[in-house]
């Protein structure tokens, strides 16, 4: 089946305008008295995804080019100071939309997570550290891929093979990632649950004895780099065959989706933002699965 940008914008609307009819707890509070806004929220959101898929980090150029490339898709489309306000505003259904969309495929019941974690640069001069509204929250950084240092957040980040998003968290650098990694268990237990066992390839920043013993009472069985003490470990002709999908992913967020563009500058900026990739890629597996292409992870149709 042929897909494009259209199909894929028109199918998100109904989605989103759906799911957020039928829940009334995801429904912004608004005056009974004042003025409608001229475009309902699944629009806005529908927009947001386009937004990154395009490649439009700046959201002052993508409004103006939004006017003219999806104007027959949306007619209507606020200035930048509020689409920037309503956008925000809309963290808890962005999130919600993401489990909604990998729910919506069979893709989530492969019985193999994959973990890992990525810098999310959020400024690169002393005086932005120490004056940023994200101080606290962001922090110093080490990338070791790179060999390099950083001020920003650490995405961590669960997918299927497929590079599906299951499970995400961006936070400070320094807060330890087996903790991160047993809070995103807890918080999503059904995303980790499989009838026959989890199998879940980690990094070895999330290796850990406590944590592997932990997640082995869970039925998740955990693939890991082995100490140089440890004996053979089953699982390494897996490890090193699916290692670099999750790799291949933080790459389709920073190269393709511009994670580290972003542009955020508080922290509601920053969190909406990440979401906003993260919805636009698992818009795009989504939107493959369900048309039957061969690569559920290819942007190549909507990203003109």
């Amino acid at each position: 089946m042929h897909v494009d940008l259209d199909t894929l914008a028109t199918a998100l609307y109904v989605k989103f305008d759906d799911e957020l009819k039928a829940s009334p707890q995801l429904n912004r509070y608004r005056p009974t008295i004042g003025i409608d806004p001229k475009n309902a929220d699944a629009e806005l959101i529908t927009a947001a995804v386009l937004q990154v898929l395009l490649g439009h980090h700046h959201e002052t150029r993508w409004l103006r080019r939004a006017r003219k490339d999806i104007g027959h898709l949306s007619p209507y489309l606020p200035k930048q100071p509020g689409y920037n306000k309503r956008l925000r505003a809309l963290t808890t259904q962005l999130a919600h939309l993401i489990a909604l969309l990998a729910a919506d495929t069979d893709l989530w019941q492969h019985p193999i997570r994959l973990a890992d974690s990525t810098p999310v640069q959020c400024g690169t001069s002393r005086t932005t550290a120490r004056n940023s509204d994200l101080a606290g929250w962001a922090g110093c950084g080490y990338c070791a891929s790179h060999s390099r240092r950083f001020w920003g957040l650490r995405l961590h980040l669960v997918t299927t093979v497929h590079g599906l998003p299951v499970a995400f968290a961006p936070t400070n650098p320094k807060a330890d990632e087996r903790d991160i990694l047993a809070d995103l268990v807890c918080l999503q237990p059904a995303m980790f649950h499989h009838p026959d066992g989890l199998i879940l390839v980690v990094d070895k920043g999330y290796r850990d004895r406590a944590t592997e013993k932990w997640l082995n009472e869970r039925n998740v069985e955990v693939i890991r780099p082995t100490y140089r003490t440890d004996p053979p470990r089953p699982g390494k002709t897996l490890l090193r065959a699916v290692r670099h999908n999750i790799e291949s992913v933080n790459d389709t967020l920073k190269d393709q989706l511009n994670l580290e563009r972003h542009g955020g500058r508080t922290a509601a900026g920053v969190a909406v933002r990440v979401l906003q990739r993260l919805l636009a890629l698992t818009a795009a597996i989504w939107h493959n699965w369900h048309t039957g292409q061969p690569i559920m992870r290819s942007l190549t149709a909507y990203d003109h």
